[in-house]
């Protein structure tokens, strides 16, 4: 039997994307397995889930806005990130994608990203249609992602939920958790 890696703390960050939903099960997963799990939602995340399954089965606040404070002095976003011992953003959107490659820090969730501590674990699981994960400028920012340390989890292949079949589906939850303790147990 595996043993789980020592307790980390994991920023798990949640875009927009119809697979949002599916970032609750790896919320869930991660802090089961003894994580301190800190969800990060982006506007257009809390379009498609809520914080409220986050905040109960991280079993703790879930930021949401990058003026998001609590009662101490430094900001939410700065906190999170010298906390963090990894990062992993699952759905990850194009938009996303983007924002942290070319170094926005315009919502909670880059500017987390951006303020990360170089030894910080870093993870994008991304989730798109799959002429957005194909189009070169995508496939660009995920060089300069990989260029500056980040993991990349997936896509996988299969029914999009626009209707094409092909890559851009969010791999599975268990897959994206299995992937990130290996990684969390090498750092």
């Amino acid at each position: 039997m595996s043993q789980n890696p020592p307790a980390k703390t994991i920023a798990l960050g949640v875009t927009g994307s119809i697979a949002a939903h599916k970032a609750i099960d790896i919320a869930s997963d991660l802090t089961q397995k003894g994580h301190r799990v800190r969800v990060v939602m982006t506007k257009d995340a809390m379009r498609f889930v809520t914080p409220l399954p986050f905040k109960t089965l991280s079993r703790g606040p879930v930021i949401t806005d990058l003026y998001d404070e609590e009662d101490h002095w430094k900001p939410s976003h700065i906190q999170l990130a010298d906390e963090a011992d990894a990062i992993l953003i699952a759905p990850c959107s194009a938009t996303t994608i983007a924002r942290i490659a070319h170094g926005l820090a315009d919502d909670a969730l880059s500017a987390i990203a951006l303020a990360l501590s170089p030894k910080t674990l870093r993870i994008v699981a991304p989730a798109m249609n799959g002429h957005m994960w194909l189009n070169p400028i995508t496939q660009s920012n995920i060089q300069i992602l990989k260029d500056n340390q980040w993991h990349v989890i997936g896509p996988a292949e299969g029914m999009l939920s626009c209707g094409y079949q092909g890559i851009g589906r969010l791999c599975d939850f268990s897959t994206i958790v299995k992937e990130t303790m290996g990684l969390l147990a090498s750092v």
